[in-house]
């Protein structure tokens, strides 16, 4: 049986429990050994973003220290993944720590680029009924090189039908502190990207990214509009979910 160590980001954690849980029963279903390290926090992506290097340097040693180097590690948020196998380039290249980074970057992946290529698995049972887009987030397509591998997946839901909507690549304008600092430029963005959506006529936007989806929910639901977000792990889990509690 494959192991696995199941990295929760701390936006999961707080915010969307119930994607991490789901992640969780997807990785068992696909035949993997998960264990969990309830001290695990934060990976340091939004001190790092921020530009203090030297406090998302201290958070990602601990991040380092959390996980094993030689074991599969997985998580629901491309962002997070690609902030690991980029960022830390800059933390941690030529310090003490170098070599067990560089193997902790081999060994993580993004949950949707492990279940096809790792697991091998893209068939779960799900069930969803009506139209959907995939939003590529930047950190997917850019820092994971993740395009194919999510709409294998959805390709296999029951009931729903995948679209392609207009600029699917562009940013949805969330963007961390972006979404602070510019918050004008980064509304209209989330404007631009639910609207081709809505051209579609779909009922869902669907990504690997919780943070993209928080963004446009927030816009879909200030202007009362008739879609929804969902992140890939609570599609690929609907329909098939009983009573499975954790």
């Amino acid at each position: 049986m494959m192991k696995v160590e199941l990295f929760v980001p701390c936006f999961v954690d707080q915010l969307y429990p119930e994607t991490a849980f789901n992640t969780l029963r997807l990785l068992e279903k696909s035949g993997c050994e998960v264990t969990y390290n309830s001290k695990q926090t934060c990976c340091g992506q939004p001190a790092y973003n921020a530009g203090y290097w030297d406090e998302a340097k201290e958070v990602g040693t601990k991040f380092l220290n959390d996980f094993t180097e030689n074991t599969y590690v997985v998580a629901p948020s491309a962002s997070c993944v690609g902030m690991i196998k980029g960022g830390y380039n800059d933390l941690f290249t030529n310090t003490i720590v170098h070599n067990k980074c560089r193997s902790l970057q081999s060994n993580i992946w993004e949950l949707s680029d492990f279940l096809v290529h790792i697991a091998k698995k893209d068939y779960f049972g799900a069930e969803l009924e009506g139209k959907a887009v995939y939003h590529d987030s930047c950190s997917a397509l850019r820092e994971c090189k993740i395009k194919d591998e999510p709409r294998q997946l959805l390709s296999k839901v029951h009931g729903l039908e995948m679209l392609e909507m207009q600029d699917t690549d562009m940013c949805c304008g969330f963007g961390g502190t972006f979404a602070v600092k510019f918050d004008a430029i980064s509304s209209a963005m989330a404007e631009q990207k639910v609207n081709h959506a809505m051209a579609q006529h779909a009922d869902y936007i669907i990504s690997t990214d919780l943070s993209c989806l928080l963004h446009l929910q927030g816009y879909i639901d200030k202007n009362n509009l008739p879609i929804k977000t969902m992140h890939l792990a609570d599609v690929l889990c609907n329909g098939w979910l009983e009573s499975t509690e954790y």
